[in-house]
């Protein structure tokens, strides 16, 4: 197995680029209007990533940051174009957080998916043409020659690609699948109250009105 080269830092390298990225698209899909975010790598089941507005303080000075999540379990099977769709996805959230009215649980709704189409990627709740465009979960599918694909296909011609992809993502997340309990834990991160439903259940806390977290087995 090769070693890492002691030269190189794979925290560094990794969160590095994909901040080049997001600031990459912002200039060019968002007219540099986004403010600055967390991005983060988090293995929530079921999801290439998600949007989670201001889920983050500052301990030294008065600033909260939101987070953008990339589930790297993907990483392996997925394009880079996929995985920089993803980014966007979730930057289409944080403008709506912004400038928009998005809806209450994290519902995708019309005008997020009229931005959506805006950049380029088409609503899709299966991911391909003719899914619903909107609803508690919604992915979405690169339009041919839309605004994206042009300039994915630009940053990736300046050699960005994934810095380093999990090598048994794939593998471990089919793992997880046939191992799922017939009812996981589910905890709200605004006030931490608890559930239970079957796996892949969208649930909403009641009191914070936010999506509740499927706990990580």
């Amino acid at each position: 197995m090769a070693k890492i080269n002691p030269e190189t830092n794979p925290t560094t390298e990794t969160y590095l680029d994909f901040d080049k990225a997001y600031a990459f698209f912002n200039r060019r899909l968002f007219a540099g209007t986004l403010p600055a975010c967390l991005i983060t790598l988090q293995r929530r089941k079921s999801t290439y990533g998600y949007f989670s507005p201001e889920r983050w303080e500052a301990t030294q000075r008065p600033e909260i940051a939101d987070e953008i999540a990339l589930n790297p379990d993907h990483f392996r099977e997925r394009t880079t174009a996929q995985v920089l769709s993803t980014l966007v996805h979730e930057m289409a959230h944080l403008w709506q957080h912004h400038f928009g009215k998005p809806s209450r649980g994290g519902y995708h709704n019309k005008e997020w998916a009229a931005r959506m189409d805006e950049l380029g990627l088409t609503p899709s709740d299966t991911g391909a043409p003719g899914g619903k465009r909107t609803g508690p979960r919604v992915s979405h599918y690169i339009a041919p020659d839309g605004p994206f694909a042009r300039e994915a296909a630009a940053l990736t011609a300046k050699k960005f690609a994934v810095p380093y992809i999990d090598r048994f993502g794939e593998d471990r997340a089919t793992a997880k699948k046939k191992k799922a309990a017939s009812k996981t834990k589910y905890t709200c991160a605004g006030c931490g109250v608890n559930a239970w439903a079957k796996p892949d259940t969208y649930l909403v806390c009641g009191d914070c009105e936010t999506a509740m977290e499927a706990a990580v087995r």
